[in-house]
């Protein structure tokens, strides 16, 4: 896709929610179903279904997706894609780009056995390997347009409210 391809795509879009920007507004959803014989949750996507339980570092065997790599896994999509949205729509080619995303996490915030550690995932690093004959000032605006307007990096910086509730069913 080159970026009057991609202006074409988005036009009719944005010129929506430009007329009627309750349009725009979107409500993601994910669920999940506990396995009550180990400490699963299965997560099943339209693309996809998967437990997800402990991590290695927690007491799980690796066999199952860890929370935590799924947190960064969903940085790194959404980063690669906004990435290569803002390059397209820049004219910047590449002939390959990686992303790589790592966090640090201290497990024994989370087993419960250091109160003056944290839980979760503390710190954490994004980073473009690219390959490309674009200038580096070119690059530095590639970088600070992706920064911007990936919506998962923008998230984990300036977290949203959320809160949490527990509704009975059944008898």
């Amino acid at each position: 896709m080159n970026a009057e391809e991609l202006r074409q795509l988005q036009a009719p879009i944005k010129a929506r929610y430009r007329e009627d920007p309750a349009a725009a507004l979107r409500t993601f959803r994910a669920e999940g179903t506990l396995l009550p014989d180990r400490p699963v949750c299965r997560i099943e996507t339209r693309f996809a279904t998967f437990d997800a339980g402990l991590h290695p570092a927690a007491g799980g065997d690796g066999s199952e997706a860890c929370s935590g790599d799924m947190l960064l896994e969903s940085l790194v999509a959404c980063a690669g894609v906004t990435f290569n949205v803002v390059a397209t729509a820049m004219g910047i080619p590449f002939r390959s780009a990686r992303v790589i995303v790592e966090g640090d996490g201290d497990f024994r915030g989370t087993l419960g056995i250091a109160k003056d550690v944290p839980v979760g995932i503390a710190d954490i690093r994004l980073r473009f390997e690219v390959d490309s004959p674009a200038s580096d000032e070119q690059l530095a605006v590639l970088m600070r347009q992706t920064e911007r307007y990936c919506v998962i990096f923008q998230t984990l910086r300036t977290p949203p409210r959320i809160e949490a509730s527990l509704q009975r069913t059944g008898a």
